[in-house]
């Protein structure tokens, strides 16, 4: 009884070409002599082999779908299938293994360019409400001479003639299945089929050259240490003149010299006498949006602060701003006149902070030292 080879790979008489193959690659990954040692699993694969040899081939078909014998009327390499003809099923059987995505014959000159990245300083007030910046870059462009070509001006680029325009060559070789075929690129196009006998003077056959331009950023509100901006196609142009990359911004915030950034939120620190810190007071501070006067008020102790709401960064997302912390430190006089000293002691008797005898008890002598040192330092 004749072989059923639509049974063997387990396909309908009506399958198609396509169907057929992805039967054949699946069972040749679950039988292939590499994978399962078996001896009856190694008659199973020359039985799909021959199955798909005969059943790939629309002339052996055609035969065997008529009832005649398609391996003798085609003068076949028998059922191990890799005999004369046989290199195709071979490929078959790597696609297999090695997925059939893999796209053969020459490769594109023209290739995506790569992304560059550009380093951009900016200032507290820019960083706060946005701005916007020209900046030179120095990227690959296409060539101007040859337009991206890679060929001198009136040639152009020829056929490969060791690979004959497919890009790669190949070479026949025996293992223990048979003859097989391995493809490698081609050694004189370099996997292009083509060769440029003549490159262009200007760019040397690459496509591009180097060249600085001036573009102009805009800087959004909000943006931060390390925040990168993004200029589609503004990048490197790609190898024969191809599609270029994006260019990548990163902002980098100079040190202010009044205020710290905590995220969104500004933070100072104002200095105040004693007395202004006891009576209270308004203290002027230049902030991001101009002059303003922060209000001290009486009591107000060191280490205390005092916040200004919507003065700080935009929100980057999002509408509205962070604020502005003022703290405050209170100095202790550091000397006193005898006037100043009087009134201190004064003060300090109305207040009950004073022995009656004007002895000082421990630590009230440091205490008062460092009184006195305060006022001399203003």
């Amino acid at each position: 009884m004749a072989t059923d080879y639509y049974a063997v790979l387990g396909v309908r008489r009506d399958a198609s070409q396509d169907e057929i193959k992805k039967a054949f690659r699946r069972l040749a990954r679950e039988l292939h002599p590499d994978v399962n040692p078996d001896p009856k699993t190694q008659e199973r694969f020359k039985e799909i082999n021959a199955a798909y040899e005969v059943l790939s081939d629309p002339q052996k078909k055609q035969v065997y779908d008529l009832g005649g014998d398609p391996l003798s009327a085609s003068g076949g390499g028998g059922a191990g299938g890799f005999g004369q003809g046989g290199f195709g099923n071979f490929s078959d059987i790597m696609d297999a293994f090695f997925g059939a995505s893999s796209q053969r014959g020459p490769r594109s000159r023209t290739r995506r360019g790569q992304d560059a990245m550009i380093r951009l300083e900016i200032d507290l007030a820019e960083a706060a409400f946005g701005t916007t910046k020209d900046i030179q870059v120095d990227t690959a462009v296409v060539c101007t001479t040859c337009s991206g070509e890679g060929a001198a001006p009136g040639t152009s680029a020829q056929t490969c003639d060791m690979c004959r325009g497919r890009g790669e060559v190949s070479q026949v070789t025996r293992s223990f299945l048979g003859q097989v075929m391995t493809s490698r690129p081609c050694p004189q196009c370099q996997g292009f089929g083509t060769v440029v006998p003549t490159p262009c003077p200007e760019c040397a056959g690459d496509g591009r050259i180097r060249s600085r331009r001036t573009l102009t950023v805009k800087i959004p509100a909000g943006v931060d240490n390390g925040t990168r901006i993004q200029l589609a196609g503004e990048g490197e142009v790609g190898p024969g003149g191809g599609p270029a990359g994006d260019l990548y911004v990163e902002i980098h915030e100079l040190a202010h010299s009044v205020f710290q950034r905590r995220g969104d939120d500004l933070h100072c620190t104002v200095t105040i006498p004693m007395t202004a810190g006891a009576l209270g007071t308004k203290v002027p501070l230049e902030t991001l949006d101009g002059l303003e006067e922060v209000d001290i008020r009486p009591g107000t102790q060191s280490g205390q602060s005092v916040p200004l709401h919507g003065r700080g960064i935009t929100h980057l997302r999002g509408g509205g701003r962070g604020d502005l912390i003022v703290h405050v430190e209170v100095t202790t006089p550091s000397k006193l006149d005898p006037e100043q000293e009087r009134l201190l002691r004064e003060l300090a008797k109305l207040r009950g902070e004073e022995r009656p005898t004007g002895q000082f008890q421990p630590g009230q002598q440091g205490l008062f030292s460092r009184l006195k040192d305060a006022f001399n330092g203003r």
